[in-house]
C-alpha cells in the first residue's frame, strides 16, 4: 500500500487531505518528521493561509530541506494549493517574499489583471481545467472537468512547458504544472468530489 506523507506544517487543510488519501487506497501519514517523510512513497505538501507565513513555518520546523530531498529521490511529490505556490521562487502577496526556488516562476495577485470590478477575489467556487498536455495524474479526467478552487494568487511559470493545466478567471492562469516527478495544483482535489479523488487515486499510484 502507498505512504502518503503529508507535510504538517501547522498550516493547511491535513484532515480532509488525509481523509481523502484514504477514500482512494493509500495510508495518509501527517508528519513533520524529516524521517518519516523520506521513508514514504509519496508526498503531498498542503496550504492554506499567508505565502510568507507558510515559508517561515517549513524553515522553522527544518521542512525545507526535507521537500528537497524528498523531491531529488524522483518520487511523486504534490502541492496543493499554496503548496504549488511555495515551490517557486518568489511571491507578491505582501510585498516581495521568496519560495522554495524548486519551480522557476513566481506567485501574481489577481487584483492586478480583474478589472472594473467584474469579478471577485479570491478566486471561489468551481470552474474548469483546459488540459495542456497529457499526464497520468489526470488519467480518466476530462477536460473541461470541474474542480474547487479559493484562492487570490496564482503562479506564473518561467517554463511553459511544465503547465498541466489552465483555467479561465478573468485572465487564463496555470491551474496545474507538472516537472519531472513533481506535481502542482491550484484547485482543492480534496473537495473536488469524484474528479478530484481520481487525481488523488492517480497520484498515489504513480
Amino acid at each position: 500500500m502507498p505512504e502518503v506523507a503529508i507535510i504538517d506544517y501547522g498550516m493547511g487543510n491535513l484532515r480532509s487531505v488525509a481523509k481523502a488519501i484514504e477514500r482512494v487506497g493509500a495510508r495518509p501519514v501527517v508528519t513533520r518528521d524529516r524521517k518519516t517523510i523520506l521513508r514514504a512513497t509519496h508526498l503531498i505538501l498542503p496550504g492554506v493561509g499567508a505565502f510568507r507565513a507558510c515559508m517561515e513555518g517549513l524553515e522553522r520546523l527544518a521542512l525545507k530541506d526535507a521537500i528537497g530531498d524528498f523531491i531529488a529521490t524522483g518520487r511523486p511529490f504534490l502541492g496543493i494549493c499554496l503548496g504549488l505556490q511555495l515551490l517557486f521562487e518568489e511571491s507578491e502577496e505582501g510585498g516581495i517574499h521568496s519560495g522554495l526556488g524548486i519551480i522557476k516562476g513566481r506567485v501574481r495577485g489577481f487584483r492586478r489583471n480583474i478589472k472594473n470590478g467584474q469579478l471577485k477575489v479570491p478566486h471561489m467556487g468551481w470552474n474548469t481545467i483546459k488540459i495542456r498536455k497529457d499526464s497520468a495524474i489526470l488519467k480518466g479526467i476530462p477536460d473541461g472537468a470541474y474542480f474547487y478552487f479559493v484562492h487570490s494568487y496564482y503562479v506564473v511559470p518561467a517554463q511553459k512547458g511544465c503547465v498541466l493545466t489552465t483555467t479561465e478567471y478573468g485572465i487564463e492562469f496555470t491551474s496545474s504544472i507538472e516537472q519531472d516527478n513533481i506535481f502542482g495544483v491550484q484547485f482543492h482535489p480534496e473537495k473536488s468530489q469524484s474528479v478530484g479523488l481520481k487525481l488523488l487515486e492517480n497520484f498515489s499510484t504513480l
